[in-house]
């Protein structure tokens, strides 16, 4: 059974960005880089978002991955960033269209 690195680690001992308080699982890949430089933690926080484990069959594990898919679309930019707007998008004008066609059944039941 894996466990999760993200899981274990408290949350006051997780990375906020700083440098002084980077993640001990991946100060192994980073030897020979300066811990002060945004491009080596911007590296350092990429890594731990690939080597992080989530739930991936329960509505926590569901949460974080519409969490990592906002997070990454913040990120993005040009076409990429175009093309997560446009999902997003697509998934509320099918939600929105999904109520109206419920709210038209629940109403002509009670109606007719």
């Amino acid at each position: 059974m894996a466990s999760s690195r993200a899981a274990d680690t408290p949350e006051e001992d997780r990375p906020t960005g700083r440098s002084d308080e980077r993640q001990p699982n991946i100060d192994d890949e980073l030897i020979g880089l300066d811990p002060d430089d945004p491009e080596t933690r911007a590296f350092a926080e990429h890594l731990d978002r690939m080597q992080r484990q989530q739930p991936a069959f329960t509505v926590e594990g569901y949460l974080a991955g519409v969490e990592n898919f906002a997070d990454s679309a913040n990120r993005a930019g040009g076409l990429r960033r175009l093309t997560a707007v446009a999902v997003v998008l697509l998934i509320l004008l099918g939600v929105a269209v999904s109520v109206w066609f419920g709210l038209g059944e629940i109403l002509s039941t009670f109606f007719d």
